[in-house]
């Protein structure tokens, strides 16, 4: 029974992989005696599905032994730093090892997921890659030996070379061993099982050719971000014969020729495209707007862009998200994304766009994120602009000078904002800000206004981000509790003694301000110590505080950055700066302290005193 099962699953195998099948086991052909209907391929499937029912109390399917040793040979090629395949052993069953998924029916690979996990650095920080995955990536071998795989994902890992030996390897199932045998053209490869490709994120790699794409015929999604393409110049002609090709996204891939000028490129089932933060310094090219298929998002952010939006635009009616932000782009705003209805995100900021910002986008009402600030806008802004955004979460819209704001004083927004970046002309703040009640990030720009008790109580809810930064503010901030993860507040004008922190704050930014009195306020509140607090970086330099260094500084064992620099502070250094274990830089210069420097603080590693 055990050689019977076995054949019926290498049979399934093979219908699986496409391949034609002459004749099948007897228990098959039980099922299949009428082989002269019309519709062989649909008693086919029926008769496969039988036999796979028949089997299923009985058949233990496990992991095929050629894909094991495929499995085990990626092993031994790269390094693993962190021992994150040690549940790659040959005494378990390889479909329970990490990463590795198989088909269901046939316990063939057909998934190999192996993304690293990092956590985001600090300000000033870089991502630590020391565990993950390193080493070259034998892609051809991976892909030969694995028959049936669709999904590869090696994402955020460390590898720093990608080999594309074509050579055929056999298994020698006896010794257990991969043996090399006559090499083969590259012509000869086809990889047409594979559909989902993620080398993105491993920034030491470098890539000076992509010829090996034109074997993945079947390839649907394509993620190259972070990857060095600088040398391969033929990146679009080889993309472009990924005929079943959906997603591409090729971001900071050091690409400078988009063939700005080529009339026509050959995607044809392409709907997402992102190739930001490149260098083409380029207009958008001809061939973007002569696609023959339905694009949905396209992202060009960052990417040295110049001259205006064509008016070939209006060809993507199905676009849901359009970033053309950090450009050189010109003219005026494009009329026809009003006419977009499903667009849902459109960021179109730091450019050199001019002209008002038309009425009728206000009339996207799947719209979640609008940014067209840091551009040359001019002209009025009302509530008609706004008048359908009722799913809108996310709004830039500073601009320097200030656009001027027509609202009646008893509007209330149709949408409730989660982040909101705004300037406006004029002393008074917006009325209807605070009808914004789930807002978590505020940034004011480029305005000069006053504040109250009223605002103060606004902001205090912020919890992700607060910046005022380079504003003129008339405002007073002792007794205000600051609660957002990131604060700035530099170069305002704001005076009065310093803040409260909550214990959720991270970053603060009080620099170049006129505050005064002593810094035991803001370092020393009971009701903060009691809890564990976050604080990462605290600049409160070139300010009028006075007083002592104080002795709480026992409590911010997170700090890495302190500047206190270019205020009036007096008196010695206390001892308990050197329990910032985690300190690394300290500018205490442009004040009137004495004595000697603690030895404590002899792990500092940039220190201005």
């Amino acid at each position: 029974m055990a050689g019977e099962r076995e054949r019926e699953v290498y049979n399934i195998n093979r219908v699986l992989a496409g391949w034609e099948v002459e004749a099948f086991e007897p228990s098959f052909h039980l099922c299949c005696k009428d082989e002269t209907s019309s519709s062989r391929h649909a008693i086919l499937l029926a008769c496969l599905l039988w036999t796979i029912i028949r089997n299923t109390s009985t058949l233990t399917i496990r992991c095929n032994p050629y894909d094991k040793q495929a499995l085990l040979n990626f092993k031994h090629r790269l390094s693993d730093p962190s021992h994150i395949l040690s549940s790659w052993s040959t005494q378990h069953d390889c479909c329970q090892w990490k990463g590795v998924t198989c088909h269901n029916i046939t316990s063939r690979v057909t998934q190999l997921t192996l993304p690293c996990s990092t956590t985001l650095p600090s300000y000033r920080d870089r991502v630590d890659k020391s565990h993950c995955l390193t080493g070259s990536i034998y892609l051809s071998l991976l892909l030969l030996e694995l028959q049936f795989i669709t999904y590869l994902n090696l994402r955020n890992n460390d590898f720093l070379a990608i080999q594309f030996h074509y050579s055929l390897h056999s298994q020698d199932s006896h010794n257990n061993l991969s043996v090399a045998t006559t090499p083969l053209p590259p012509q000869s490869l086809n990889f047409a099982t594979l559909r989902h490709l993620d080398l993105s994120h491993n920034e030491n790699l470098a890539i000076n050719s992509l010829q090996w794409l034109s074997n993945m015929s079947s390839l649907e999604f394509l993620d190259l971000s972070y990857i060095d393409l600088y040398k391969e110049t033929n990146w679009l002609q080889l993309v472009t014969t990924l005929h079943s090709l959906s997603t591409l996204f090729m971001q900071s891939c050091e690409l400078q020729d988009m063939s700005s000028s080529l009339q026509y490129a050959n995607f044809t089932a392409l709907e997402v495209l992102d190739l930001s933060a490149n260098e083409f310094n380029s207009e958008l090219p001809k061939w973007l707007f002569n696609l023959n298929c339905s694009i949905t998002g396209l992202d060009f952010s960052s990417s040295s862009l110049e001259g205006p939006v064509p008016k070939a635009l209006s060809n993507f009616r199905q676009l849901e998200f359009l970033d053309l932000a950090d450009n050189n782009l010109d003219g005026p705003l494009p009329y026809c994304l009003g006419e977009f209805q499903v667009l849902q995100l459109l960021n179109l900021g730091i450019n050199m766009f001019s002209g008002s910002i038309p009425t009728n986008l206000g009339n996207l009402s799947s719209l979640t994120y609008l940014d067209v600030s840091s551009n040359h806008l001019s002209g009025m802004v009302s509530e008609e602009n706004f008048v359908k955004l009722s799913k809108l979460k996310t709004l830039w819209i500073y601009s320097s000078p200030p656009l001027i704001f027509d609202f009646d004083s008893h509007w209330i927004p149709p949408f409730q904002l989660e982040e909101l970046g705004i300037s406006f002309a004029g002393p008074n703040i917006p009325v209807w800000l605070y009808t914004q009640i789930s807002i978590e990030g505020l940034h004011i720009e480029e305005s000069s206004f006053e504040t109250n008790g009223k605002f103060w109580n606004f902001v205090s809810r912020m919890t992700s981000e607060l910046s005022l930064r380079g504003n003129s503010i008339d405002g007073n901030l002792t007794n205000v509790l600051l609660n957002a993860t990131v604060i700035r507040l530099s170069s305002t004008g704001l005076k009065g003694s310093l803040p409260r922190l909550s214990p959720n704050v991270v970053i603060v930014d009080l620099s170049n301000n006129s505050l005064s009195g002593d810094i035991s306020p803001l370092l020393c509140d009971q009701k903060i110590l009691n809890e564990k607090t976050s604080l990462v970086y605290l600049d409160i330099s070139m300010n009028h505080l006075s007083g002592g260094l104080t002795n709480c500084w026992k409590n911010w064992k997170s700090v890495v950055h302190v500047n206190l620099g270019s205020n009036n502070l007096i008196g010695h250094i206390p001892t308990s700066m050197g329990l910032l274990s985690n300190l690394t830089s300290l500018h205490l210069h442009q004040n009137k302290l004495y004595g000697e420097i603690p030895s404590s603080l002899q792990n500092c590693h940039s220190t201005d005193l």
